[in-house]
Protein backbone atom coordinates (compact mmCIF):
# COMPACT_ATOMS: atom_id res chain seq x y z
CA UNK A 1 0.00 0.00 0.00
CA UNK A 2 2.95 2.77 0.69
CA UNK A 3 5.47 0.92 -1.47
CA UNK A 4 4.70 4.25 -4.21
CA UNK A 5 4.90 6.59 -1.33
CA UNK A 6 7.63 9.09 -1.56
CA UNK A 7 9.20 11.33 1.59
CA UNK A 8 8.16 14.28 -0.76
CA UNK A 9 4.37 12.97 -0.75
CA UNK A 10 4.53 13.81 3.13
CA UNK A 11 7.78 15.86 4.10
CA UNK A 12 7.00 19.63 5.23
CA UNK A 13 8.22 22.23 3.06
CA UNK A 14 8.89 25.25 3.20
CA UNK A 15 10.72 24.44 6.71
CA UNK A 16 11.25 26.84 9.35
CA UNK A 17 15.15 26.62 10.17
CA UNK A 18 17.54 28.32 12.24
CA UNK A 19 20.63 29.66 12.14
CA UNK A 20 23.94 28.10 14.16
CA UNK A 21 25.13 31.17 15.25
CA UNK A 22 21.64 31.71 17.00
CA UNK A 23 21.15 31.98 20.78
CA UNK A 24 19.37 28.57 21.93
CA UNK A 25 16.50 31.17 23.54
CA UNK A 26 15.63 32.08 19.96
CA UNK A 27 15.47 28.62 18.78
CA UNK A 28 13.57 28.11 22.17
CA UNK A 29 10.98 31.09 20.75
CA UNK A 30 10.65 29.64 17.51
CA UNK A 31 9.92 26.08 18.34
CA UNK A 32 7.35 27.82 20.82
CA UNK A 33 5.88 30.07 17.92
CA UNK A 34 5.80 27.65 15.16
CA UNK A 35 4.64 24.57 17.33
CA UNK A 36 7.46 22.51 16.28
CA UNK A 37 9.74 20.10 18.29
CA UNK A 38 12.64 20.84 16.07
CA UNK A 39 14.68 22.57 13.48
CA UNK A 40 17.23 22.16 11.22
CA UNK A 41 20.29 24.62 11.55
CA UNK A 42 21.87 26.13 8.77
CA UNK A 43 25.22 27.62 8.56
CA UNK A 44 26.09 29.85 5.06
CA UNK A 45 22.42 27.84 3.98
CA UNK A 46 23.84 24.52 4.11
CA UNK A 47 22.95 22.07 6.79
CA UNK A 48 24.78 21.38 9.68
CA UNK A 49 22.42 20.26 12.79
CA UNK A 50 19.82 19.54 14.23
CA UNK A 51 18.33 20.99 17.61
CA UNK A 52 14.74 19.47 18.98
CA UNK A 53 12.80 20.42 21.90
CA UNK A 54 14.64 18.15 24.21
CA UNK A 55 18.33 19.62 23.45
CA UNK A 56 16.95 23.13 24.57
CA UNK A 57 15.45 22.10 27.89
CA UNK A 58 18.54 20.02 28.81
CA UNK A 59 20.48 23.05 28.16
CA UNK A 60 18.46 24.68 30.47
CA UNK A 61 19.20 26.37 33.93
CA UNK A 62 17.99 24.04 36.62
CA UNK A 63 15.31 25.17 39.05
CA UNK A 64 18.05 24.22 42.17
CA UNK A 65 20.60 26.64 40.12
CA UNK A 66 21.84 29.67 43.07
CA UNK A 67 22.63 31.80 40.12
CA UNK A 68 20.33 34.85 40.40
CA UNK A 69 17.94 35.55 37.70
CA UNK A 70 20.25 37.96 35.77
CA UNK A 71 23.33 35.30 35.07
CA UNK A 72 20.70 32.83 34.63
CA UNK A 73 19.66 35.28 31.01
CA UNK A 74 23.24 36.24 31.11
CA UNK A 75 24.21 32.67 30.34
CA UNK A 76 21.41 32.09 28.31
CA UNK A 77 21.29 34.49 25.92
CA UNK A 78 25.09 33.15 24.88
CA UNK A 79 24.43 29.81 24.74
CA UNK A 80 24.06 29.16 21.31
CA UNK A 81 22.40 26.29 18.94
CA UNK A 82 25.68 25.32 17.82
CA UNK A 83 26.77 24.41 21.70
CA UNK A 84 23.54 22.08 21.88
CA UNK A 85 22.81 20.63 18.48
CA UNK A 86 23.49 17.42 17.15
CA UNK A 87 25.85 17.85 14.36
CA UNK A 88 25.49 16.27 11.11
CA UNK A 89 22.08 14.70 11.39
CA UNK A 90 20.90 11.34 9.35
CA UNK A 91 18.74 12.74 6.56
CA UNK A 92 16.99 11.08 3.48
CA UNK A 93 16.60 12.09 0.13
CA UNK A 94 13.02 13.44 -1.59
CA UNK A 95 12.91 10.35 -3.66
CA UNK A 96 13.30 8.38 -0.40
CA UNK A 97 10.42 5.40 -0.15
CA UNK A 98 8.31 7.04 2.85
CA UNK A 99 8.34 3.12 4.64
CA UNK A 100 12.45 3.04 4.09
CA UNK A 101 12.53 6.44 6.19
CA UNK A 102 10.19 5.66 8.71
CA UNK A 103 12.46 2.34 9.47
CA UNK A 104 15.59 4.81 9.41
CA UNK A 105 13.36 6.47 12.01
CA UNK A 106 12.67 3.71 14.37
CA UNK A 107 15.94 2.08 14.44
CA UNK A 108 17.97 5.13 14.98
CA UNK A 109 15.24 6.17 17.80
CA UNK A 110 14.95 9.83 15.71
CA UNK A 111 11.47 11.54 15.44
CA UNK A 112 12.87 13.74 12.45
CA UNK A 113 14.56 13.87 9.32
CA UNK A 114 15.68 16.53 7.30
CA UNK A 115 15.23 15.94 3.65
CA UNK A 116 17.60 17.05 1.61
CA UNK A 117 18.66 16.79 -2.28
CA UNK A 118 21.95 17.87 -3.77
CA UNK A 119 23.43 19.67 -0.19
CA UNK A 120 19.85 22.03 -0.12
CA UNK A 121 17.65 21.01 2.74
CA UNK A 122 14.05 20.99 0.72
CA UNK A 123 11.93 19.59 3.75
CA UNK A 124 11.33 17.47 7.06
CA UNK A 125 9.76 14.34 7.41
CA UNK A 126 8.80 14.20 11.27
CA UNK A 127 6.93 11.20 13.09
CA UNK A 128 3.56 13.18 13.02
CA UNK A 129 4.05 13.32 9.33
CA UNK A 130 4.30 9.26 9.20
CA UNK A 131 0.96 9.16 11.47
CA UNK A 132 -0.75 11.72 9.38
CA UNK A 133 -0.12 9.54 6.67
CA UNK A 134 -1.21 6.64 8.39
CA UNK A 135 -4.60 8.03 9.02
CA UNK A 136 -5.24 9.89 6.07
CA UNK A 137 -5.01 6.79 4.23
CA UNK A 138 -7.17 4.61 6.92
CA UNK A 139 -9.85 7.45 6.11
CA UNK A 140 -9.48 7.38 2.41
CA UNK A 141 -10.04 3.43 2.28
CA UNK A 142 -13.19 4.13 4.31
CA UNK A 143 -14.43 6.00 1.59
Amino acid sequence: MFENVMVKDWMINPVITIDASSPISSAHQMMKNNNVRRLPVLNNDKLVGIVTIGDVREASPSDATTLSIWELNYLWAQLTVEKVMTSSPLTVSSDTPILEAAETMLEKKVSGLPVVDEDKLVGILTESDIFRMLVKSRTSQAI
